[in-house]
């Protein structure tokens, strides 16, 4: 086969729906396969430690009754990694069954359905730990204890390309993954039909969010890549959008340390000596990637810890002496809910939007405040009763805050609610490290079943 042609029509799927226009416009088009990524840890460590989704149900429903329908349709095999936002078991089977409903719903032919785990015992953990096997800490972290691991509510591992080719090879027209690296996807497809691993990745990495590497901006419209054995070619399918050379490098340099560089499951994609070429007004081709293979075969993981329940009040700012002095209000609300529960067993997070509540101390204008401010106050605890008590005092008492030359009796703080929040307990990332395995597969075992 000289290439084949893949369509991603979401970069998250579900976390926003797809735009259905430029996702029909490429399925016409006839592609070989129909692939899309349905998770990050963009969206915080809170869904995988309490096993939920960051995105709503319909919405999920919504993309992958339009891609399933889809590639029964044209027949050619439809690919999701990473089910759910988190790929822990309960979203791989929720997924699962929602594949089963829509077949059912459709009165769909009979296909094969194949779909795999990626959650990770954390006893097989500790074992390794134990057995003298160190899990690598991940951006400056520490080689992971047996301490951060007991703190730990639920370990995912990353799959490479491994289990998707091992279910492609199984015949499965549709794949649904647990936590997955999400260029693996896509190169999975093209590794599959026997094409070289470095434009393999490289299209897996260009494809992985989609319209993100087109322009002008627009999220969750469909592009396509073709793979050759010497190139990638990625076109934009909305008719406003393009694929051009600076947003397909932008977006193949992005979110990484060192630009050029993606490691997966396996090795390193080496981007260096990418050229890039614009072929047609909607296309980019991309040659000169190189793929490095690993030494030894280590698979990342991704575990969440609980810190406690949590509520969120907020409170607004327009004094501009309280604005000049918003450390000392927020260290009096502080001091007050010391006195109220002692100096441990619950935590205050004040974030100061106007001043620098998006970048914290990476700010560079923190010392030039707006003329207002939004303080936004998370208390958190163990139990819901006093996570709720430690929000309040922690927002109200800013109201009550003595300043040195504040001479009248009311507040410079007002409320945007009189009460506070309830939010989604907190949780904090407890493992970005690495595991060596002696088998690709050896965390991602592997279902096949005939739906329809």
């Amino acid at each position: 086969m000289s290439s084949i042609r893949i369509i991603c029509p979401n970069g998250h799927l579900g976390f926003a729906p797809l735009k259905t226009e430029s996702f029909r416009l490429a399925v016409e088009t006839r592609p070989d396969f129909i692939a899309a990524d349905s998770g990050s840890d963009d969206i915080g460590p809170v869904p995988l430690g309490n096993d939920s989704c960051a995105s709503p149900r319909a919405w999920q429903e919504h993309d992958l009754e339009e891609m399933l329908l889809a590639a029964r349709r044209i027949g050619v095999p439809m690919l999701i990694g990473s089910a759910g936002d988190t790929g822990s078991n309960s979203r791989v089977d929720m997924y699962v069954q929602i594949i089963r409903d829509i077949a059912a719903k459709h009165g769909l032919a009979p296909f094969k359905l194949g779909w795999f785990y990626s959650e990770v015992d954390r006893e097989l953990v500790r074992a390794k730990i134990r057995g003298g096997s160190p899990i690598r800490g991940l951006d400056a972290r520490e080689d992971l204890i047996e301490a951060e691991l007991d703190a730990t509510s639920r370990v995912v591992a990353m799959a490479g390309v491994h289990p998707f080719v091992k279910l492609l090879e199984e015949g499965c027209d549709v794949i649904i993954g647990g936590r997955s690296s999400d260029s693996a996807i896509f190169a999975a497809c093209a590794l599959h039909k026997g094409f070289p691993e470095a434009q393999s990745y490289y299209l897996g990495k260009v494809l992985e969010c989609a319209s993100f590497c087109a322009e002008p901006y627009g999220a969750k419209e469909t592009v396509m890549g073709e793979i050759t054995p010497e190139a990638v070619s990625v076109t934009a399918m909305a008719p406003w959008q393009r694929c051009t050379v600076a947003s397909v490098a932008g977006h193949a340099m992005y979110e990484r340390s060192n630009p050029f560089h993606e490691y997966v499951a396996g090795g390193l994609l080496d981007m260096t000596d990418c050229r890039y070429e614009q072929v047609s007004d909607k296309t980019t081709r991309v040659t000169g990637m190189a793929f490095v293979p690993a030494e030894d075969f280590r698979v990342k993981l991704e575990g969440s810890g609980k810190v406690g329940e949590r509520f969120v009040g907020m409170a607004g700012i327009r004094d501009p002496y309280t604005i000049a002095n918003v450390d000392a209000v927020i260290d009096w609300a502080r001091r007050q809910t010391e006195e109220r529960f002692g100096p441990d067993g619950w935590e205050l997070h004040y974030s100061v939007f106007g001043r620098n509540g998006v970048m914290g101390e990476m700010e560079p204008l923190k010392d030039k405040p707006g003329h207002e401010l939004c303080v936004v106050v998370q208390g958190v605890a163990p139990t819901r009763e006093m996570a709720e008590e430690v929000c309040m005092t922690g927002t109200r008492q800013m109201f009550y805050a003595r300043l040195p030359d504040v001479k009248g009796t009311a507040g410079g703080v007002s409320f945007v609610l009189d009460e506070v929040m309830q939010a989604s307990p907190a949780y904090r990332w407890t493992l970005n490290h690495t595991m060596a395995v002696s088998d690709p597969l050896e965390l991602f075992p592997t279902h096949t079943a005939v739906v329809g």
